[in-house]
């Protein structure tokens, strides 16, 4: 079992999503600090480093991967390269933590899973919304009976195209199915599948239905899926990401016999419970930098202080059910 006084993270990536999200959480830790960052980008990963104030930085994950100031790593790369990266630095005795989706496909979690098993090194998975106060609400509610029985869920999102969905030419990797894994869908749609199975168990049984209706590119931007939990429990779930201004929404109802709660994923409008009481409004308050109690736990996991149950064997099953609605399965 690894258990670390001191995690000195090594990034590799330094995307979007590392600039407020993730990166900065890294520091704010007791015994967590970022000591190398990787970019191919040579210009892009010096101004990182510069501004980040992060004593090393690297062109080659090889690399930073075999600093031994590093003992942890940070996979903040598009998902095909995620099973890559995760199995050098598990084989390198180094735990990893895995942006969102875990892999590109859920043939690759599996390998990133058995070399974590094969090594004893631990590999989390950036599910952060399971840790947030937001969503948490959420399943107290659940929990607490507040919507007596639930019967069934629903998950409605649509979005507008974003201007680099017109770029022909340079399309954004998001809608590179070789790169993604799949379109917009398999960004975004495995947080909102993941708390779902957080709090109803895995899903078993999963299709959908794939579409091209806005011809921007080659990936689908228009699905419909429907899905059963374990406990029997169906759901289903629609999402466009060409559609109006007039039609954009993030919604997931939970229904109950008794009522019915009602809240965003990537908006965090404030949760609608419905009961016999009326409609009632409640918005719990996020940390600024929304990975930060994930990674806390992820760290305290490695120092021997807490059990971090976000792990690679927990976010296989999103990418399975996703590749089941894609039909890549």
């Amino acid at each position: 079992m690894i258990q670390l006084d001191t995690v000195n993270w090594g990034f590799i990536g330094c995307g979007e999503v590392t600039e407020k999200k993730s990166g900065p959480a890294f520091n704010m830790i007791e015994g967590s600090k970022v000591v190398a960052v990787m970019s191919r980008d040579e210009e892009k990963v010096k101004s990182y480093a510069r501004r980040h104030n992060i004593p090393r930085w690297y062109t080659d994950a090889q690399e930073l991967i075999g600093d031994e100031d590093v003992n942890a790593i940070y996979i903040a790369t598009p998902p095909s390269s995620h099973a890559t990266f995760a199995i050098m630095a598990m084989k390198a005795g180094k735990p990893v933590y895995i942006e969102k989706p875990m892999a590109a496909t859920y043939e690759d979690c599996a390998r990133i899973n058995r070399i974590s098993q094969e090594t004893g090194v631990p590999c989390f998975v950036a599910y952060y919304r399971r840790y947030l106060p937001y969503f948490q609400k959420v399943r107290q509610l659940v929990e607490e009976g507040e919507i007596g029985n639930v019967i069934n869920v629903q998950i409605r999102f649509a979005q507008p195209p974003r201007n680099l969905d017109y770029n022909s030419t340079n399309l954004p990797w998001r809608v590179q199915p070789d790169i993604a894994g799949g379109g917009y869908f398999y960004d975004l749609a495995p947080h909102q599948l993941d708390l779902l199975q957080e709090m109803f168990g895995c899903i078993l049984e999963a299709e959908g239905y794939k579409s091209n209706r806005g011809g921007l590119y080659q990936a689908e931007d228009t699905i419909s899926a429907c899905f059963k939990f374990e406990s029997g429990l169906p759901g289903s779930g629609s999402w466009c990401f060409v559609a109006h201004e007039s039609a954009k929404e993030d919604r997931i109802e939970i229904i109950g016999d008794k009522g019915m709660i009602c809240f965003s994923v990537f908006t965090y409008e404030p949760i609608g419970l419905h009961t016999e009481r009326g409609r009632e409004e409640i918005l719990p308050q996020n940390p600024p930098y929304v990975q930060l109690p994930l990674i806390k736990a992820v760290v305290e996991h490695l120092q021997g202080k807490a059990i971090c149950t976000c792990d690679g064997v927990s976010a296989t099953p999103t990418n399975w059910v996703m590749d089941r609605i894609l039909n890549k399965l």
